[in-house]
């Protein structure tokens, strides 16, 4: 008898979609707008996050993507914006969390 694939879960099943904005989170890490976080490659001021599956496609050219951070080199004066689709690993740091809606730190 040959097996049997189940059924892929509805796109609009609760326990789907938690389970994905579980991982997209802990890949996202403690990145959030004004973050500034550090890696061998630099160190980066968060500038947004987006979590449209279909802007981060088309930002990252990729089709896979979930998610895309969009960030600045504060290490460089002429640093421009780009986006980022790697994963927050234990290479990255914290260097500034974001601020709260009462200018507070995080």
């Amino acid at each position: 008898m040959p097996h049997q694939i189940p059924a892929p879960a509805p796109a609009g099943d609760p326990m789907t979609l938690e389970a994905l904005r579980r991982i997209v989170d802990e890949q996202i890490g403690p990145r959030a707008k004004g973050t500034i976080y550090q890696n061998s490659d630099g160190a980066f001021e968060v500038l947004s996050v987006i979590r449209d599956p279909q802007r981060a496609r088309e930002l990252l050219k990729r089709r896979c993507a979930q998610w895309v951070v969009i960030v600045r080199d504060v290490l460089r004066p002429d640093g421009e914006p780009f986006a980022v689709g790697s994963v927050w690993t234990d290479s990255d740091h914290l260097v500034v969390r974001e601020a709260d809606t009462d200018g507070g730190a995080k």
